[in-house]
This record gives C-alpha cells, sequence and structure tokens, in this order.
C-alpha cells in the first residue's frame, strides 16, 4: 500500500468525537443524521455533552454546525488495517500442533 502513513484513504471510516453545548443538540444531530455511535453519551467537564461516531470522511462536514465540534481522533480503519498485519498466514496447525480451547475436534 503505497498511502502515507495516518491519512485516510478514500473510503476509510474516521473515529470523531462529537460534543455539543447541551443534551438537546447533540440528541438532533445524531436523530438528524443517524451516524454510527461509539458507546453511550458523556458529560464533559465543561457541562458539554460528547460521544464518539464512526463516519467516512466526506460526512464529516454534514456533522459540523453550530453548536457542535467535531474532533478527529483516530482512522478506525487504518488501525484495522494494523491489526490484520499482525495476524500471520498459513496453517497454524501444520507439523501436529494440536488446537486448544473450547471448540470441537472434528475429523477431516
Amino acid at each position: 500500500m503505497s498511502a502515507v502513513p495516518n491519512e485516510p484513504l478514500p473510503n476509510d471510516i474516521l473515529r470523531v468525537r462529537l460534543t455539543a453545548r447541551d443534551a438537546d443538540a447533540l440528541r438532533a444531530l445524531l436523530r438528524e443524521l443517524r451516524p454510527d455511535t461509539g458507546g453511550r453519551p458523556g458529560v464533559e467537564a465543561d457541562g458539554s455533552v460528547g460521544i464518539d461516531a464512526y463516519v467516512p470522511e466526506e460526512r464529516i462536514p454534514a456533522l459540523e454546525r453550530e453548536g457542535i465540534t467535531v474532533t478527529r481522533t483516530g482512522n478506525a480503519s487504518a488501525e484495522g488495517r494494523a491489526a490484520q498485519a499482525e495476524v500471520g498466514t498459513g496453517n497454524r496447525f501444520a507439523g501436529g500442533a494440536v488446537p486448544r480451547g473450547l471448540a470441537a475436534k472434528l475429523p477431516g
């Protein structure tokens, strides 16, 4: 992959923090645009209300409006690709290794 590290690719899903001045403003935004959210809203130290959301970059401008702050906190797609790169290839049970765990051992 020839992408610059930490630069989003065209269809990447970004993690953002949506912060609103009050719960009503945040609720209205979530009801209207229905972004994928992670967790529950929480009250910030300054009394504002925030929630994490996962959106493609092209949807971020629709989230930015008066009373709402959008803070990019990560690239969920890039983090997923990095985790997948850690997974080995090949048959981990080759050479007689016996699987362990709760699964049933099936013949074949």
